[in-house]
């Protein structure tokens, strides 16, 4: 495990970001994950951000879970996270992997209703953290068997991302720009 310390760092702020139900916490926490294993190229590390990233996700959506199975579900995943910072600081790499594994099962078990959601986030995360490695400059191929997904989906998802950042759909129009956009409509320049 690269950059043992860091990891550790954001694996505490995220049981921090968990209790929260802080999902943008936990994006920002994957995003710096990410970072590390791309320069390193770090199984860990890259299971990590994606666990990171899911919970994120999961916990955008609310109608999956009540609030009584939500606090059980704060208490089985926080002790998961502590079992993979105690492998981490006694460098014990086997728990942590089977930690990780061990994880990834409580959440695919937690909820009948949130079990296809779960493997849908697992899998849409895996290519949107393929994505962010290859901006880091690892290949397309590199990156797709890291994460274990195809170079398909990995072009498909980085064509669909490429198409809305030159397109401008997500450029906003500050309201004066707008202003004069509705005067010229109405006058007929």
């Amino acid at each position: 495990m690269q950059e043992k310390d860091n990891i550790i760092r954001i694996l505490e702020e995220t049981n921090v970001a968990i209790k929260e139900n802080n999902p943008l916490k936990l994006k920002e926490l994957s995003d710096q994950t990410i970072h590390t294993a791309s320069i390193t190229q770090d199984l860990d590390n890259i299971m990590i951000a994606i666990f990171v990233y899911s919970l994120s996700k999961i916990l955008e959506r609310k109608e999956y879970y009540t609030n009584s199975n939500l606090e059980e579900f704060y208490l089985t995943i926080s002790k998961q996270i502590n079992k993979c910072i105690n492998s981490l600081k006694k460098d014990e790499n086997k728990k942590l992997k089977q930690a990780l594994i061990n994880l990834r099962k409580k959440l695919n078990h937690f909820s009948d209703k949130m079990n296809i959601y779960i493997e849908d986030v697992f899998r849409k995360a895996q290519i949107n953290k393929a994505s962010k490695i290859y901006e880091h400059g690892i290949s397309m191929e590199k990156t797709a068997n890291l994460l274990g997904i195809s170079l398909f989906e990995l072009a498909s998802y980085i064509g669909q991302k490429q198409y809305t950042q030159d397109t401008n759909l997500t450029k906003t129009v500050d309201v004066k720009s707008r202003i004069k956009l509705t005067e010229r409509f109405f006058d007929g320049n």
